[in-house]
């Protein structure tokens, strides 16, 4: 969803991007909204109990039931007020009723929520997210989240709000019972990447995911503020096991570079943990495409040793339904 090379989405949608103004104005809401309700631990009989040294994911085994479908895809169908994609020409449902239309429709257990398409943060709503998912027979894995403030800001000040939203959504992640989140690292105004700033930012991150039993990944998501190297250097800076690579199959191809792309998603997936996202390509806001060889990233994935969750997240233009129901049929031929 990039108005310049640098995209804030979790994988861009040919002709369905966000502006940084809607973006922002986005993010400020759910952000109120979140203050209002955090922190959410003590409110929720199932908070997690305090860590081991490192996370313990009992991650399924089988190819389909280490599947999972992201709601990014289907922004147009969601109903929440800071979802500025929802298309009212276009059946609606609330985010909590995702799980039930995944299961259904796509025959896959896992769903990986966005941020943005959470209708309300309140307890109450999150209460109720995690019982219907639940009834449905589905589970969360992941929560992607968004934000504009950076991790590595020339501002402490600014730095210090983005470590406090992570923590919001770290909450939001033991309410609705997913294991993880993952947290973009944006850019920022004032200064390139900056890497001791990234780094001290993210252990405090990491350092409360930990407290909560959350894992926190970061991802090859843009090639300047979430370049895939750059991401590895924070990772091996944390040392903290909460702290993971969510390797994006197609993102680092945008580069253009195909051997650059390749390296990078094995850097990634050499630091990963419990979620990756599985596409077959990714396009530019000029509609350029940037296919990828599923199989040979398939290859680094069984490779790397990786045994966490895959999460379907087509990044093409038009209806997403049958170009999902295709890279789920391919991802388990390939997982098997």
């Amino acid at each position: 969803m990039g108005v310049t090379s640098v995209r804030f989405d979790c994988g861009g949608d040919v002709g369905n991007s966000i502006s940084r103004r809607t973006f922002a104005k986005a993010l400020s809401t759910v952000a109120a909204g979140i203050t209002a309700g955090a922190t959410f631990g003590s409110d929720f009989a199932w908070a997690a109990p305090l860590p081991q040294n490192a996370p313990h994911v009992n991650f399924p085994r089988g190819a389909r039931d280490r599947l999972a479908v992201a709601a990014w895809p289907f922004r147009s169908y969601i109903e929440s007020p800071t979802n500025s994609d929802r298309d009212p020409q276009k059946p609606g449902m609330d985010l909590k009723d995702f799980g039930a239309y995944v299961v259904k429709t796509f025959n896959v257990r896992g769903i990986e929520p966005y941020n943005l398409h959470f209708s309300s943060t309140t307890p109450a709503y999150l209460g109720r997210f995690r019982d219907t998912v639940a009834k449905a027979g589905a589970h969360a894995v992941n929560i992607a989240v968004d934000q504009e403030k950076s991790f590595y800001d020339a501002d402490r000040a600014t730095r210090q709000a983005a470590v406090g939203y992570a923590k919001q959504w770290i909450d939001v992640s033991v309410a609705i019972g997913s294991p993880s989140v993952r947290t973009n690292m944006a850019p920022a105004k004032n200064t390139e990447p900056n890497l001791p700033n990234a780094i001290e930012s993210m252990k405090e991150v990491a350092d409360y995911g930990a407290s909560r039993n959350v894992v926190v990944h970061m991802e090859n998501d843009n090639l300047v503020s979430e370049d895939a190297f750059f991401i590895v250097k924070v990772i091996e800076g944390v040392k903290n096991p909460y702290l993971h690579a969510l390797p994006d199959f197609a993102n680092s191809m945008m580069s253009g570079n195909a051997d650059f792309a390749y390296r990078a998603i094995k850097a990634m997936f050499d630091h990963a943990y419990g979620i990756c996202h599985v596409k077959d390509g990714d396009f530019d806001q000029n509609g350029k495409d940037y296919p990828i060889d599923l199989a040979k990233t398939f290859g680094i994935l069984r490779d790397s040793g990786y045994r966490g969750y895959c999460s379907i997240e087509y990044s093409g233009g038009g209806d997403p339904h049958e170009p999902t129901k295709k890279l789920i049929a391919e991802s388990v031929e390939y997982l098997e």
